[in-house]
This record gives C-alpha cells, sequence and structure tokens, in this order.
C-alpha cells in the first residue's frame, strides 16, 4: 500500500542590547561542553535502508562534506560506494525503486523548494533527471510492490497550482501523461498504479473525496468532511487486491482513528483507535497491504499490533533496543527489516533485523561523535492552558541538574521556550539537537503542543482557528507561567525561539507580550501574515481556504483587520528586549521581505536588532555549515541575554554563506568573527 495525497502541513524583538554586562551563569552545568558541530554537523550516517529485494543497503553520509547516497551490498556494509556526488546542496531524502535496481532522490537550488527527482542505477552509477522540467515542482503519487517499472508522479510544469499525474518509465526516463488536473489536490493509486481516489478542497476549507475510474473523475463525491475534519481525514491507500482502503479518519469523532473501508460497498470499520490522540503510524504488510501495527503518539509513541506475529517482533525488539523504535525498511519478502532505535541520551543508531535468523545486527550509529557524550533526557510534562486545554509539552533539564530524578532542576535554571514550525504540526518525544545544544549550554528547554497543533484530535486543532497571537499564544505563556511556578525557571529568565511559526511566535512574544521574555531568535518567522498569505507558493492553492478560515480571511474586512492584529509587524515599536533573526533568502514559504520588513520598522524607531540572511538557503537552514554558522551566533546571543555557556566563534563560519545585512555590533563577538571569515 504507497499513496500520496496532499496534507496542510507546515507553512511555516529602545533598549541597547549591550548596555548592560551579561548576566552570571544561573546554574554551572558538570558536563563537558559538546562542539555545537556535533549536534549541526553531518550525521556520519542516516537513512538506512534495505533494497526491496534485499540484495542491497543504501544510506545518507557525507562525501566531500556533503551529504549523499552510498550503497553496499546487504551480505557487507564494508563494501561501500558513494552513489551520488552532489557539490553543494546536501541530499536529504531516498527511496529505491520498486525493482531495487536504482535509488531515487529529490533535490532543489538554494532552498526554492522547486524539487527535481532524480535517478542512479545501482549497478552502473549513472545518474539521470527524471524530471528535467525547469521551475516545477515534483510529487510522488503512487508506487507499487508488483509494477516494478514505473512509478506515478505529480508535476506542475503545465499550471502551477496543479500536479499533473504522469507515469513515470524508469529505465527510459519517459514520462506519460495520466491524468490533466484541473483543480485536485491530491490522489491516491492502488498497487496496479491505477487512480482510485481525488481530492478536492472546498471554499469552506473542507475536502470532497471522489472516486477515479479510467482516469475520469466521477461527478458526485463518495465522501466529504468539512473544515473541521480536514487536517484529520485523509486517504492511506489500498490493499494489494483493492478491495480495502484505509483512512486515518475523525469524522464523527474527536481524536482520527484508522478505518478500513470496503471499497466496493462503502463500509466501514474501526481497525484501531485511541482517546488521548490520533493514529499517526501503520505498519502494513509489504506484498498485501494490510495494516499490522498502528502508533498513537500521545505523551510517547505507543504501538498496537493486529497481527500477533508482527506484536512478537515488535516485542523482541523492545526487549533488544533501549529507546523508541521506528521500522524504516522492509524487504519485499518481509524476511529483513530496517530498524531505528532513539535513546535519547544517546545517538539515534540503525540495526538490521533478520527475521527469519530472529537475530540484530547493529548498521551504524547516526552520530558517534556523541557516543559517551552527557546527553540530557527528555521529559513528557502535561501542562493546563487558562481554559483547562491540556498541553502536552518535553522539558529538557541540563545533565546533571536534575539531582532528584524528578523532571526538576536543583535549583531554577534559565530557560528557552523552543516554538515548533507548522502551526498545523507538532513537537514529539526522541532526540532533538536543538534541546541537547540548549541544555548543554545550561539551559532548561521546553517544547509545547500549543493548541492548533496536530496530533491531538480535530478539537484541539480547532481551537487554535483565528488563534495566532491570541489564545495561541496564551499557550505559550501559559506554559511559562507553569514552569516558573514549579521552580524550572525564573520569570526574568525566558528566551523564546523557534523556526517558521515558532518564529512567528518569537516576534509575537516580544511584540505582543513585551515583558514576558528576556529575548528571542526568530528563525524564517513571518511578520506580516497579510503579506504572508499573498506570497504562500502557487503549489499551495489547494490549501489557501484551509489558510483563510485557520488565519483569517484577506478577501473580507473583518478578516483583514483579523490579520492586521495578529502581525507583529505593526507592533514592531514596543519590541524593547533584544532580537535576533535568521532567514534563507530563497524562502518560497515565508518570503525574505518578512525579515525585512520588520528589520527595517526596527530601525526606523531605533531598535537594535540582529540580522542574519543566508542567500543559499530557503524555508531554513539545509546545509550544516549554515546551521552551524547561525547557532553560532545564537548561543552568544543567549549568553549574553540569559547567562548561559557559549562555544566561541573560532572556525563556525567556515564554509557557510552568512551575511549580516544589520546589527552585527549587537551579538556579542558577531563583528569579529565576520572579520575572520
Amino acid at each position: 500500500m504507497r499513496a500520496a495525497v496532499l496534507a496542510l502541513t507546515v507553512i511555516l524583538g529602545t533598549t541597547s542590547l549591550t548596555a548592560a554586562a551579561p548576566p552570571p551563569p544561573a546554574t554551572s552545568p558538570a558536563a563537558p561542553l559538546i562542539e555545537r558541530a556535533k549536534f549541526f554537523g553531518n550525521p556520519s550516517r542516516t537513512q538506512g535502508k534495505l533494497s526491496p529485494d534485499g540484495k542491497w543497503l543504501s544510506w545518507i553520509a557525507p562525501r566531500d562534506g556533503v551529504l549523499n547516497i552510498w550503497v553496499a551490498p546487504a551480505s557487507d556494509p564494508t563494501k561501500a560506494k558513494a552513489l551520488t556526488a552532489e557539490k553543494t546542496r546536501p541530499i536529504r531524502q531516498h527511496f529505491w525503486s520498486p525493482d531495487g535496481k536504482m535509488i531515487l532522490f529529490v533535490n532543489d537550488k538554494g532552498g526554492d523548494e522547486n524539487f527535481v527527482l532524480y535517478g542512479v542505477n545501482v549497478a552502473t552509477g549513472e545518474q539521470r533527471t527524471l524530471t528535467p522540467q525547469e521551475k516545477t515542482r515534483v510529487d510522488i503519487i503512487g508506487t507499487s510492490h508488483h509494477i516494478k517499472d514505473r512509478i506515478l508522479v505529480g508535476l506542475n510544469n503545465r499550471d502551477p497550482k496543479w500536479f499533473d499525474v504522469y507515469s513515470l518509465d524508469l529505465a527510459k526516463g519517459k514520462l506519460t501523461l495520466v491524468f490533466k488536473n484541473e483543480g485536485y489536490a491530491g490522489f491516491v493509486a492502488d498497487e496496479s498504479l491505477k487512480l482510485r481516489l481525488a481530492a478536492k478542497s472546498r471554499p469552506d476549507g473542507g475536502t470532497d473525496f471522489f472516486r477515479v475510474a479510467d482516469n475520469k473523475v466521477e461527478a458526485q463525491p463518495l465522501g466529504a468532511v468539512g473544515l473541521d475534519d480536514s487536517l484529520t481525514t485523509n486517504p492511506l491507500g489500498y490493499t494489494e487486491d483493492g478491495k480495502t482502503l484505509y483512512w486515518i479518519d475523525s469524522r464523527g469523532r474527536d481524536t482520527a482513528a484508522l478505518i478500513a473501508q470496503d471499497a466496493a460497498t462503502g463500509a466501514t470499520r474501526v481497525v484501531g483507535q485511541s482517546d488521548k490522540a490520533d493514529v499517526g503510524d501503520i505498519l502494513a504488510d509489504p506484498k498485501t497491504g494490510v495494516v499490522q501495527a498502528y502508533g498513537v503518539d500521545y505523551l510517547r509513541t505507543e504501538w498496537t499490533a493486529l497481527d500477533p506475529k508482527i506484536g512478537a517482533e515488535l516485542d523482541f525488539l523492545k526487549t533488544q533496543l533501549k529507546g523508541d523504535i521506528h521500522v524504516t525498511s522492509r524487504t519485499d519478502d518481509d524476511g529483513a527489516w530496517t530498524v531505528v532505535v532513539d535513546p535519547v541520551t544517546a545517538p539515534a543508531a540503525t540495526y538490521r533485523f533478520d527475521r527469519k535468523a530472529h537475530t540484530l545486527t547493529k548498521l551504524f550509529v547516526n552520530r558517534p561523535e556523541l557516543e559517551g557524550a552527557d546527553l540530557a533526557a527528555m521529559h513528557p510534562v502535561e501542562i493546563k492552558a487558562r481554559d483547562g486545554l491540556t498541553l502536552v509539552s518535553y522539558l529538557t533539564l541540563p545533565a546533571g541538574a536534575d539531582g532528584k530524578g524528578d523532571g526538576h532542576p536543583d535549583q531554577p535554571l534559565p530557560m528557552v521556550l523552543f516554538v515548533h514550525g507548522g502551526p498545523w504540526a507538532r513537537d514529539g518525544y526522541g532526540y532533538n539537537g536543538y534541546h541537547q545544544w540548549l541544555a548543554n549550554r545550561g539551559y532548561a528547554v521546553l517544547s509545547v503542543n500549543y493548541r492548533g497543533s496536530t496530533g491531538f484530535g480535530k478539537n484541539f486543532i480547532t481551537a487554535g482557528n483565528l488563534q495566532w497571537g491570541r489564545k495561541m499564544h496564551d499557550d505559550l505563556i501559559d506554559a511559562v507561567d507553569w514552569a516558573v511556578k514549579q521552580g524550572i525557571t525564573t520569570k526574568d529568565k525566558v528566551a523564546i525561539m523557534g523556526g517558521s511559526y515558532g518564529g512567528y511566535a518569537t516576534l509575537a512574544g516580544l511584540t505582543f507580550t513585551p515583558d514576558a521574555f528576556a529575548c528571542g531568535v526568530d528563525i524564517v518567522g513571518p511578520s506580516n501574515l497579510a503579506t504572508l498569505l499573498k506570497t504562500i507558493p502557487p503549489y499551495w492553492e489547494a490549501g489557501k481556504q484551509q489558510f483563510y478560515k485557520r488565519m483569517g480571511d484577506p478577501t473580507t474586512e473583518d478578516g483583514r483587520q483579523l490579520l492586521h492584529d495578529a502581525s507583529p509587524l505593526f507592533k514592531a515599536a514596543d519590541i524593547k528586549k533584544p532580537l535576533l533573526i535568521g532567514q534563507g533568502a530563497n524562502d518560497p514559504r515565508v518570503n525574505q521581505a518578512e525579515s525585512d520588513q520588520i528589520v527595517k520598522a526596527m530601525k526606523e524607531k531605533n531598535i537594535p536588532v540582529t540580522y542574519i540572511l543566508f542567500p543559499d538557503e530557503g524555508h531554513g537552514f539545509a546545509r550544516p555549515e549554515n546551521s552551524i554558522a547561525f547557532n553560532a551566533a545564537a548561543e552568544q546571543f543567549l549568553g549574553a541575554c540569559l547567562g548561559g555557556r557559549a562555544e566561541p566563534f573560532g572556525a563556525a563560519f567556515k564554509g557557510s554563506s552568512i551575511t549580516v545585512p544589520d546589527g552585527a555590533q549587537f551579538t556579542p563577538g558577531l563583528q569579529a568573527a565576520l572579520a575572520a571569515k
């Protein structure tokens, strides 16, 4: 069961900063300082995957300092060879062709998100550009276990708003039009690579689902969801025989359940559910597509097996591996899996699980340089918002700061509130490079699933509708108040930091609640919600009405006022705490203008701000050289604000494209580091 449908996901500071000496550290962590490059540099290896026939093992690892794809015989991983030779942009995703002869990957240019699909022949090393169209983005629509020579892809080269469906012959690289798309948000194909289902967005922010037969869409929808269910109801795909369609579905309930629907009669039955959180993941038989287990992530992911054999395998893995377990690939005969274990306080490791021999073989550790390091535990906590909503959150304390082992520091610590992007996404339990880095510098780190976050039912998402900078922000303030009452921090020692919506939350924190935070770090955050909605990528057309209904409708007077009032740009004059901004010049989601305009507004009021711009990045920093450079500045900035430890700049800017258009003088050591570069 392999299918792809469209889902609405992530879209997304007159006081002198140097007037006072940095406050003394609130704590003296016993753990040695860990170099930031060990957190934000290239992993040694990641994304281990077995080929469908089990003959090969692939992974992503550096080649000449850039992440590339490597392959080795599964029987002897020491005989690895680099299969690609990217020189600048790291490869971040890869997958095997159904016949196991080719590895496929996507990449963009400088963060523009116009992803191109490439294929590399494993035997010859020949690389081919499979979607060479300019200013075009590729989506994978469907792959099959028994049709080995082609896949279905979506391309928006004809109309940037909509993805036409093509059959791609992998050996020849030939594209054949299957469906000309005039307004459908996404599709589901079956194992015969026939389109079976099409989704179309509605003016109310909901979605209609239509049957597709012979590449023609039926006139009447077979089902529909309104706005409330639109982020919690999606088809997953068909079983191999095409008789059953699986859904993640919240219709008639709050949390999304795993539903099986009879494709002929339309009858449905509940396969798996939880009252606490949505079903978020599945394990399906590679041959039949029948779901064998499902995962629910409330505080942590818990798996429920539907197949006793799979249940026994998961139990075995739990006894052998200490940490949360993720099955990342399965061979077609299901004889071997790759399994990743995440212990949180140690770097993740990838294993080969031979089901016939019932043996585990350790393949690699993704960041071996962190083995033996004093990494910090993560504590899931439940925080009550002022109106009674429960906010699932994650707290990390510096190693050694929690002498009693109860998730509370021995004395209050400076704290960084680290806000996730989206906002229709979530924080979860597991190793987090930002949490570990900040904790190592002496900070408590708190991440909050504020209302609007996904995974906790549709009512929790709906509670965030039209609440940007309002109740969504109140949740963050309530979480800080909780941390103060718990003795985790003090009210004057809290910074706010995040990317995308988290960057917006940072700007909102320093404008709408200017006394709540000691400083803020905004990474690719929008400052004006009206201009944000005007400049979203054209291929987000299908989700536009959802944005309007959940943020504010710019086509109405009331909506425009709502967006204006929730935009930090128009409160920039109220900023009185230090602010650091990071931006990618090619960001298609949150354009550079979003950062430019608030920096301009602050300069006009003589409010200091440090603005860092990367000309070769988009929505976030894909190149590790740029992540290291930005975080080198961020830890100096936070050290001056909160008093935590900071590694000297050193060679942090080596290989980075960092520019600082404004305010280098307001972050300690930044001017000197730039001059040295």
